[in-house]
């Protein structure tokens, strides 16, 4: 994995993100429900999720299958009105934040346009958001992101010579051009097996180390929300609600000894033991 080059640090000082306590809160989620129709049916997902995530934090949401964490984050980024509740992001509410290019997104799939450069796919989403933009500008801006995520030489091919890997990378590189205080990542690694997505993992937590961004990451994998995280909140069904938030006493910057470290072999048993509980829960789904 090839690291960012000495452009993209002076753009981006490494930094290990203030201590949680230390920051305000730059997401504020209050009493959020959020009811689905079905003909003459209605499905509470979500009923009475409180969040708070500190600015420049890494958090993660973990839990079953179906428990809501996609439909929160997407509350979270004014994709989804709740039913009840409020939202705040950077002290506004998420349509807002979005109209201002504070908050950017990731999904599990990339979405490239195939005919389209890694470097202009990159460039795309802030092209598209403020007209104002000259095309050199932006493409200027999609290189040194294509960089920060370790893609330099890589700006011109096509989303077809691309591995999955890399074609994430774009995706990442595509939200952070936009420069958005808050990075809401929805699976972004569910879809790559087991190595490049260690190897995403450490290069989304040199990102975030580099940029001190507010991160939100919606995950499967408990060893990955251990390494990332600075809290973890855990989600349980019937309906989706938040059952338990663990802060990760592990120091930063977290490295391949940070697997070993007690204090991740804690975390991991205490997420693992909620997951089971809330798995066996599930048949009180709505």
């Amino acid at each position: 994995m090839s690291g960012p080059t000495s452009a993209a640090h002076a753009a981006a000082p490494a930094r290990s993100g203030p201590a949680p306590d230390a920051a305000p809160p730059h997401i504020v989620a209050r009493g959020i429900a959020v009811e689905f129709s079905h003909g003459r049916r209605r499905q509470r997902v979500l009923q009475g999720v409180d969040l708070s995530v500190p600015k420049g934090s890494f958090v993660s949401l973990i839990g079953p299958s179906g428990c809501g964490k996609s439909t929160l984050l997407k509350v979270l980024a004014g994709l989804i009105r709740p039913t009840s509740g409020s939202v705040t992001v950077a002290g506004t509410a998420p349509q807002e934040a979005v109209k201002h290019r504070m908050i950017g997104l990731v999904f599990q799939d990339a979405t490239l346009l195939p005919w389209k450069s890694a470097a202009e796919n990159a460039a795309f989403l802030l092209m598209t958001a403020d007209k104002t933009i000259r095309r050199g500008a932006a493409l200027e801006r999609a290189h040194a992101m294509l960089q920060l995520v370790g893609l330099e030489g890589a700006e011109f091919k096509r989303p077809s010579q691309l591995s999955g890997g890399m074609r994430q990378r774009v995706a990442i590189a595509r939200a952070l051009a936009l420069d958005p205080e808050v990075l809401l990542m929805d699976e972004p690694f569910g879809a790559l097996d087991a190595i490049t997505r260690e190897e995403m993992s450490r290069s989304l937590l040199d990102i975030w180390q580099r940029t001190g961004k507010t991160v939100v990451l919606v995950t499967h994998s408990i060893d990955e929300a251990v390494f990332l995280s600075r809290e973890v909140h855990v989600m349980g069904t019937g309906p989706g609600r938040i059952i338990e938030t663990l802060p990760i006493a592990l120091p930063h910057p977290r490295t391949d000894e940070s697997f070993s470290d007690p204090a991740f072999g804690r975390a991991e048993a205490r997420l693992r033991s909620l997951l089971i509980e809330s798995h066996r829960g599930r048949g009180s789904d709505a």
